[in-house]
Formats: structure tokens, sequence, C-alpha cells
């Protein structure tokens, strides 16, 4: 899995000068290295650009890694807004995305992801696309969450659902090997969404919201 993802990321993500500085920041930070691989990041630029998304809500802001890649996705006018826990992830993340450019495009709210999800319910907030990349355990509230947000044909992506490779058997079990399998069946088999798993990075599964 690690040799795929090397020749992938070397052959169609090699990182550019911006998103290694962002890198940097989060090491220099002393927060944990987790941003998503060069090439998840790169399909995620390329999935809100090819579903013309204009309001992306991304769970786990982390540095800003992410949220850059969504925000180049967008081909015109187009908001993030990016639910973050720490009040200093959420920082640098600004800063990191007004160095990109995107400083303006940006909205954070932080705090317990789940409580501003239901905020932004309470709003009547409407979104075309998500991401979720933040604590495993509450991926299934998550989703059931964005679903109460989404667009219909809005997209739904979440990151590292492959565990390491362990959801798919094997000797090897991680912290979230179990969570992620729960989790990738019930996003599989939900009635309002079409979705498969693609193997990029540590695995995204990426739905479209159906009726």
């Amino acid at each position: 899995m690690k040799e795929v993802n090397k020749y992938i990321d070397e052959i169609f993500s090699p990182q550019d000068a911006l998103l290694k500085e962002v890198m940097e920041s989060i090491k220099e930070n002393g927060m944990p290295s987790i941003s998503v691989s060069p090439s998840s990041g790169k399909l995620l630029t390329m999935l809100v650009s090819m579903s013309k998304a204009k309001n992306v809500l991304e769970i786990g802001a982390l540095g800003g890694y992410s949220g850059i890649c969504l925000a180049r996705g967008f081909t015109g006018e187009g908001k993030v807004t990016s639910l973050e826990l720490q009040q200093s992830y959420a920082e640098l993340a600004h800063r990191n995305l007004t160095k990109a450019g995107f400083g303006d495009q940006v909205t954070y709210m932080t705090g317990e992801a789940l409580e501003n999800l239901q905020l932004l319910i309470d709003s009547q907030k409407r979104f075309d696309f998500f991401f979720i990349d933040a604590d495993k355990e509450n991926y299934e509230k998550y989703l059931d969450l964005c679903l109460q947000l989404a667009e219909l044909g809005a997209v739904i992506v979440a990151d590292n659902v492959l565990a390491g490779g362990s959801v798919a058997g094997g000797t090897e079990t991680r912290r979230h090997t179990e969570t992620m399998k729960k989790f990738n069946t019930y996003v599989a088999n939900h009635p309002k969404l079409e979705s498969l798993l693609i193997p990029t990075g540590d695995g995204l599964t990426v739905s479209i919201v159906r009726k």
C-alpha cells in the first residue's frame, strides 16, 4: 500500500512549494503530521471542480492542507466552512489558506464538531460538498448530520477509511480498524448514498447524495 501510494504521489501529484510550506508549518507548531496524502489532496481538488461545488463543509481543519486542496477546486466563487476542535489549529489553517489566496473564502467554527453541525442545521445552512477527516469514532454521526445539511447531488468524502490497509483483513489491526470497517459498511449500504471506496492515500469513501 505504501509503495503504491508513493508511486501515485510521485507520478501524478508531487507537492508544490506552497503545500510543502504548509506541511512544515504543521511540524513547526507541534501538530501531528496527519494531513491527507498529496494524491488524496489532488483528488479533493478534482472532485470539487468536477462537481462544481460552491459551498464546502470540512470537518477537521488541522493546518489547512486539505482546506487549500478543497478551495483550489473552485472554478469561480466558492466558500469553505471548516470545523476544527482547537482554536490554535484553526488559526494556523487560516494563515495558510490566506497565504494560498483563499483567506476570504474560508470560515472557521471552533469547538466540538457535533455541536457546530447542529448549529448549522438549526441555521438551515446547505452545502454541496463535504469532507470528513476528524475523530473516527464519530464518523457515522458526522455523516448523518451532513446528510441533514446536504443538497441533492452533494458529494461526501471521508478520509482514512482503510485504516492503514487493516480493514481488508490480515493479521494487522489498528486502533480504528473495526470503527472504519463498520463505517464503510454503513456508507456502502446507506439508502440515500451511492458510494465507492477509493484506495488513494489511506482510503477515501466518495458518496453522492441521492433521494
